[in-house]
């Protein structure tokens, strides 16, 4: 073992500055990051903060809402707040997030010392840095933030004051960043694996996340086409989108929906990954249907591309096009469909405990089958004209991105963390974020399928009275979870990043497999510097 894991920056390449004189301290050692591990907590501490900012912005939102009339913003701010919450939230919150564990775990998985372009590396964290603060800075700009939803669509973006040129720009940045970090990962996974570890002996998380840089490097373009067109049409008289100038509106959305589909797909395949890897180890069985699993990863990335319609049944589309759109999106669910089955498979007969990687993903798989579930009822033409831009659509996307990203996230924390940071987090607290999470996410969202179903359109400041007492318990909910996140961050992680707990063992989890496993806890700053020899199946280290 020794032989094969040399632990820290002594060993290796004398001429290599890193190597020769250990880790850099200070401020030195995080604004000149090149060590995967350091850039990937750059990236979680990074993404929790944004959520904690867009958490805030939510919470603005609900507080409004708690009960009918103007409580506390005018119109136009109140849909600043969600049009902000949603940009952070995705490009700044979820998006970050899984980009930081691709950094931690991608490597140790498949026995590389470190992702391809260290430096490149660098750089797409610290673009998120300077984006993160235009975003958040539009607020104190003349006018105010964006209000224009976060979809940005024309006309509404036209008119908007000159924070939407900022927003725009810090949208490019991220993408740039996102678009770095997917070269980086698909050029790490191809190129730098260990000797005997095929593509099909990858761990699935890897498996996801390849695909899923794919998808980032094909749809990312398509919305800086989007917002460049949107600014050429703001200030270099252009007329893309404004019917005045013979553009179109709609146009706009087909572009932005091209990209932002895929994008749902981009912020859930990775949590993907990461439930396949904690349901087979607290199972104590192998991940059922190994192979289906990676076709359906695939399959719902190629899929994900020709589906982008469905979010415009209302906007005048011919009936044909319906149709293809309908069918096609139903087609998606059948891969999808194929997860679940392998997970509850997996799980079927198993020798099953429940710390809390696993509640998190069995609360994951009941979440998103519902978020799914009500994904198949808009799927349908007929049905998504009724309910369109209502709270039934608010409930289901945050089933997805809230239950799916968000859930998996937490899972793969509590997996992985005692990885990281060398201590065990306390389980009793876990459960409690759990427990809390899961009832204070369901008050906040399940009822608002009952809010959109009987007509309340979303972004709206104020509603009639016969809303009034759904949306009260819509807002105790989320404030509810919004603690909870708080709770998470101050009792579980701050403790373990103080080192305080018991120390981790080197396999904390009896069902876990893979390369991760085989380093010591917490993982040395340097590993892998000498290509692992790996036993026949891929997850364990011999010699």
């Amino acid at each position: 073992m020794s032989a094969v894991l040399q632990p820290s920056g002594h060993a290796g390449h004398a001429g290599h500055d890193d190597h020769a004189h250990g880790r850099p301290h200070g401020w030195r050692r995080w604004l000149f990051a090149t060590n995967h591990k350091d850039i990937g907590t750059m990236y979680l501490l990074f993404s929790f903060t944004m959520l904690v900012v867009g958490g805030t912005l939510a919470m603005g939102i609900r507080a409004e809402l708690f009960e009918p009339g103007l409580q506390f913003f005018n119109p136009e701010m109140f849909n600043q707040l969600t049009t902000m919450h949603g940009l952070i939230m995705v490009f700044g919150a979820i998006m970050p997030a899984f980009v930081g564990f691709a950094n931690w775990m991608v490597p140790l998985q498949i026995g590389a010392a470190d992702m391809a372009f260290a430096r490149m590396n660098n750089l797409s964290f610290w673009l998120l840095v300077p984006a993160a603060i235009l975003l958040v800075g539009a607020f104190f700009m003349p006018g105010g933030a964006p209000a224009a939803g976060w979809t940005l669509y024309a006309p509404l973006t036209l008119q908007m004051g000159p924070s939407m040129d900022f927003a725009i720009f810090a949208i490019h940045i991220m993408g740039m960043s996102s678009i770095m970090g997917s070269i980086n990962i698909i050029v790490t996974i191809l190129n730098l694996r260990a000797p005997g570890m095929t593509l099909m002996k990858m761990p699935m998380f890897s498996w996801t996340w390849l695909i899923t840089a794919y998808l980032l490097i094909a749809v990312m373009p398509v919305l800086a086409g989007a917002l460049t067109m949107t600014l050429t049409d703001r200030h270099f008289g252009t007329s893309f989108f404004s019917a005045a100038g013979g553009g179109d509106p709609i146009m706009y959305q087909h572009i932005f929906w091209f990209f932002g589909h895929p994008e749902v797909y981009i912020m859930i395949l990775p949590a993907f990954g990461m439930i396949s890897q904690i349901i087979p180890a607290f199972a104590r069985k192998k991940l059922f249907g190994y192979t289906s699993m990676v076709y359906a990863t695939a399959s719902i990335a190629i899929l994900s591309m020709i589906v982008w319609a469905h979010h415009m049944f209302t906007t005048g589309m011919p009936v044909t096009g319906q149709l293809f759109f309908m069918y096609a999106t139903m087609l998606i669910a059948v891969p999808t469909g194929v997860k679940v089955f392998n997970w509850t498979a997996t799980m079927w007969r198993g020798s099953m405990s429940f710390e809390s990687p696993m509640l998190w993903a069995v609360g994951f798989i009941f979440v998103f089958t519902i978020g799914g579930f009500t994904g198949v009822v808009c799927a349908m033409a007929p049905v998504d004209t009724q309910i369109q831009d209502t709270y039934y659509v608010v409930a289901h996307f945050h089933y997805v991105l809230v239950a799916g990203s968000l859930f998996a996230m937490f899972a793969g924390y509590y997996y992985w963390a005692p990885k990281w940071t060398g201590v065990m987090y306390d389980e009793t607290r876990g459960k409690i974020h759990f427990w809390g999470s899961m009832i204070t996410f369901n008050l906040t969202f399940f009822p608002m399928h009952f809010l959109g179903l009987a007509g309340m359109p979303r972004r709206y400041a104020d509603y009639p009275m016969q809303f009034a007492d759904f949306n009260m318990i819509v807002s105790i909910g989320g404030f509810g979870f919004g603690l909870m996140q708080l709770y998470f961050f101050f009792f579980v992680v701050l403790p373990m990043l103080r080192g305080k707990g018991q120390p981790a063992p080197q396999k904390p989890w009896d069902g876990a497999e893979g390369l991760e496993w085989e380093v010591p806890s917490p993982a040395p700053w340097h590993t892998f510097e000498t290509p692992p020899r790996l036993s026949a199946d891929a997850t364990k280290v011999v010699g």
